[in-house]
């Protein structure tokens, strides 16, 4: 947006302008980096940059999630860390108003599904900062959130356990109480490690369900209500995904309504759509295009833009729960694959989803589809859109994408506008229809589903901003009436697609909405219309409404709060203004989001008892099966494993191996002989070890290329095969005859060793039973032509190794068989096997038997296999570089000898 404070200067030669104010869309910085170059974007007017906000501000840009912070009094007393855009500034709303202004010290939120250790590198700034300095009341820190949708609470909340536990020394000196309030997926194992790490560090942790209202925890911390000795506890997920009960699909269900209208009321029935007909379209906004009242039936089908298959299978159990007659996603459209099917469940049984490459064969195979959910990426977003507006069957489309530059999106509703299509979002979770339908990951995991009575339509219609707090609507309505006939979060973005507006006069047309529920926020001036609408009388149903962002006021400083939109530019788009407006108007307000549900219970009651809604009997949802996988994360069943490891971990923030992590591996400068030891011996081994690890692996790397591994190796790169096929060619000559001496050579010694025979009956014996002895001869090398690789060996081995009693018998055999052929050497096989039995035995990390038993396994061997690789590759690769071409042997090394029979 360009603002210009003075008048341009207009002459002959053109217009100049004298003076400009430009605001920057941060979001075009992809679009526009060559034309703006390196843009600094300092902190707002009126307050320093601190450098824990710098490091949130580059843990934010290096993750999918988001990752906010704003210091706002460093000395403060009251801390947050708060999960959602919406969520943290109703947070922050609620301790103004309860008088802590002057005692917050941050704004903030981590929301998109951070990972554990983001959410802990997160967690630990936040309580690094509150520990610098104490205050004489000491401290509080809430830990709020709304209902997430897809964010696997109990996964942050392990992070932010991690970083309670590395402070609790401070956290207690600075005399720091903690309240918590979370739900959404996984939240009850989330809400126990958080209460366990209360109790282990005697940090005071209190902690609540969506049974407390999101922010009852605020009241509590700031001495406003009493904290309940035993909260209670609400359902675990299992409680409601294992019903007790008959797991048959009830034989009827609502189609229209929850609520019954009273006859004589004057209040025409919903029409209801012939199966697999698109919506009827009515006029029910003041832009340009005609747009459908109704955007959702039983019957809408929709596409999925983006490989999102974990909404799309929530989508489908929401169906289901539903008891709809079909799936409402009809196909996917993924551009960076081919054509295929992709499997999902519907209820116990398997269907399969077409996935298209393009949109227009998923358009002309699917003419029923109406909706577009799109998951493109903020970058990808504006062309597929723009794509899909192209076919006229699509009345609806949801952008998920935050972020989107808003030039663009100013363009999309443009053309949206001109084609009568409805767009929810940018920045979006999206939207639900009890009963219906639901938009990607709305309405959250399905316990929340069944929790919050999403599969049957009540009597309640809702438009938010905030994704999150939709949820948290959809708790508040499910407690305090019949339920939510509809809800829709328009989109954080400064210019959402369609807008308050759109939805409230959708709801005052439908006969099935009784009443009207806007969480509107800081920013824009749309909730004003709303106003104009109750004046004038277009809407006559009851409006509860609420703008969050009333702190915004009582700070000292600018603060651009979750959303991109919700930031103030003059006195009118403040909350505390708009929400006088809306009550002046004739809408219901609270004092505040505290008192939301009570004033949302108290207009629904109002109505009951008019007989506007006639409350109906309660429908049981079908059964729906958990997932496999998560029914494992909530620890509800368990399986025999497939595969069992003791050496490496992966799954976790950091590669583990043998229980050190990889950071811990290189700081330790343990070398590549080290790693083996991890990896192949589970144990961090002592320094010469390593050491000698690694000097056999360079002698052993490579013996030339007559051998017959870099024989083969040599003849398969010639044949033009790549290095996998070449290096296993050269690898599968080891055995007994190439390579196999080392394994061989420590059990014959071992043996012979540990049974007290002395090394000359050692080769009698040998002798006797016409048996090599492995390890001992060499082709070149002799007692007056000594290897010197065995030699460099054997001094590390003598002056490092704790005994060397097997070594030392094999060099007693050595003196026996070269006094009768000086070419019976203890040989570089034979030697890495007889001193790899002593390492094992005396470095003090393996029992007897566990040495034994690595001998036994193969484990010697292993060492020639790694290092004649290296040598392999070397192969390979030295013919790849010199051109050499198919090998062929030539004939004249080659006896052609005739069968016998045929030379007679």
């Amino acid at each position: 947006m360009i603002r210009l404070p003075s008048e341009p200067i207009v002459t002959k030669d053109g217009v100049f302008v004298l003076d400009m104010a430009a605001k920057i869309d941060a979001t075009a910085d992809y679009l526009c980096k060559a034309k703006w170059g390196e843009v600094e974007f300092p902190p707002p007017f009126g307050r320093e940059a601190y450098p824990e906000e710098a490091y949130i501000a580059d843990l934010d840009a290096k993750s999918g999630a988001s990752l906010k912070l704003t210091l706002l009094n460093p000395r403060g007393r009251i801390w947050t860390m708060v999960a959602g855009g919406g969520a943290s500034v109703v947070y922050s709303d609620t301790i103004c108003d309860l008088g802590g202004v002057d005692e917050l010290a941050n704004y903030g939120e981590y929301s998109g599904a951070p990972s554990e250790q983001q959410t802990y590198d997160y967690a630990k700034t936040i309580l690094s900062l509150m520990t610098r300095e104490k205050h004489p009341d000491g401290k509080v820190l809430i830990i709020g959130g709304s209902i997430a949708n897809f964010t696997n609470v109990a996964a942050t909340f392990k992070g932010i356990v991690r970083a309670i536990r590395d402070y609790q020394g401070p956290l207690k000196e600075h005399e720091v109480m903690i309240f918590v309030r979370r739900g959404g997926p996984n939240y009850q194992e989330g809400l126990r490690v958080m209460g366990e790490v209360g109790k282990t560090t005697g940090i005071p942790i209190h902690v609540f369900g969506t049974e407390t209202h999101m922010t009852a925890i605020v009241g509590m911390a700031l001495g406003h209500r009493p904290i309940p000795n035993q909260p209670p506890v609400a359902a675990h997920t299992a409680n409601f995904l294992l019903s007790s009960g008959s797991a048959s699909t009830p034989s009827s269900s609502r189609t229209a309504s929850f609520s019954e209208t009273k006859p004589g009321s004057g209040a025409s029935p919903a029409k209801k759509p012939k199966p697999g007909a698109p919506p009827e379209r009515e006029t029910s906004s003041s832009r340009t295009g005609v747009k459908a009242t109704t955007l959702f039936s039983k019957h809408t089908k929709s596409i999925v833009w983006g490989m999102q298959t974990r909404a799309v299978q929530g989508m489908l159990d929401f169906d289901y729960v539903c008891s709809r007659e079909e799936p409402s996603v009809a196909a996917m459209v993924y551009p960076f694959t081919g054509d295929h099917k992709q499997k999902f469940y519907w209820g116990h049984k398997e269907i399969l989803v077409p996935v298209y490459k393009n949109m227009g064969d998923a358009m002309k195979k699917h003419p029923r589809v109406d909706v577009l959910i799109s998951f493109a990426s903020l970058r990808s977003a504006f062309d597929s859109t723009m794509e899909t507006m192209q076919y006229p069957q699509i009345h609806t489309i949801a952008i998920i994408a935050e972020g989107i530059p808003e030039a663009q999106t100013r363009k999309i509703i443009k053309v949206a506008d001109e084609k009568g299509v409805t767009i929810i979002g940018p920045a979006t979770v999206g939207g639900i229809k009890p009963g219906c339908f639901k938009i990607g990951n709305t309405g959250g995991m399905l316990d929340n589903i069944l929790a919050s009575k999403l599969y049957r339509p009540g009597s309640v219609a809702y438009v938010s901003r905030s994704g999150g707090m939709s949820n948290e609507l959809n708790n508040i309505i499910s407690r305090t009436t019949d339920g939510v006939y509809e809800g829709v979060a328009i989109g954080g973005d400064r210019y959402p697609g369609s807008v308050f507006t759109d939805h409230v006069l959708r709801y005052q047309d439908t006969p099935g909405v009784k009443m009207i529920v806007m969480l509107g926020e800081i920013g824009g001036t749309e909730e004003y219309k709303i106003c104009q609408g109750i004046k004038q009388g277009r809407i006559t149903k009851p409006v509860v409404s609420w703008c969050i962002g009333t702190c915004a006021t009582m700070f000292s400083s600018e603060v651009q709060f979750g959303h991109a939109g919700a930031c103030a530019n003059q006195a009118s788009e403040t909350a505390v203004a708009k929400n006088q407006a809306l009550k002046e108007a004739g809408a219901f307000v609270p004092k505040s989001f505290d008192e939301l549900g009570e004033l949302i219970g108290s207009v629904y009651d109002d109505l009951v008892a008019k007989g506007v809604i006639v409350p109906a009997m309660e429908v049981p949802p079908p059964t729906v099966p958990m997932d496999y996988s998560w029914a494992r994360e909530l620890g509800l069943i368990r399986k025999p494993a497939s595969f069992m490891t003791s050496i490496c971990d992966e799954r976790g923030q950091e590669l583990i191996y043998a229980g050190m992590p990889i950071t811990e591996v290189f700081k330790s400068e343990m070398g590549l002989g080290g790693t083996l030891g991890l990896l192949w011996f589970q144990r961090r081994l002592p320094r010469y070890a390593c050491q000698f690890i690694e000097m056999c692996l360079m002698v052993t790397a490579d013996h030339g290329p007559a051998v017959s591994g870099a024989h083969n190796t040599i003849v398969c790169a010639r044949a033009g095969k790549d290095l996998i096929s070449s290096l296993t060619s050269g690898l599968l000559t080891i055995g007994d005859r190439f390579g196999g001496a080392l394994d061989a050579a420590a059990k014959q010694f071992s043996k012979a060793f540990d049974s007290g025979m002395l090394p000359m009956e050692f080769v009698n014996k040998m002798k006797k039973e016409g048996k090599l002895i492995m390890g001992i001869g060499h082709r070149v090398k002799s007692i007056n032509n000594p290897d010197m690789r065995v030699q460099i060996l054997k001094d590390f081995v003598k002056q490092n190794f704790p005994a060397t009693q097997l070594l030392d018998y094999a060099l007693d055999v050595e003196k026996i068989t070269t006094s009768k052929k000086p070419n019976l050497i203890l040989n570089v096989d034979g030697f890495i096997g007889v001193a790899f039995v002593d390492l094992l035995r005396t470095c003090g990390g393996f029992t007897r038997d566990e040495a034994d038993e690595f001998v036994e396994i193969g484990a010697l061997n292993g060492i020639f296999v790694l290092g004649r690789s290296m040598g392999f590759i070397g192969h390979y690769l030295d013919q790849k570089r010199l051109k050499q071409g198919l090998y062929r042997h030539p004939w004249d090394d080659i006896s052609y000898v005739l069968p016998e029979h045929m030379s007679m």
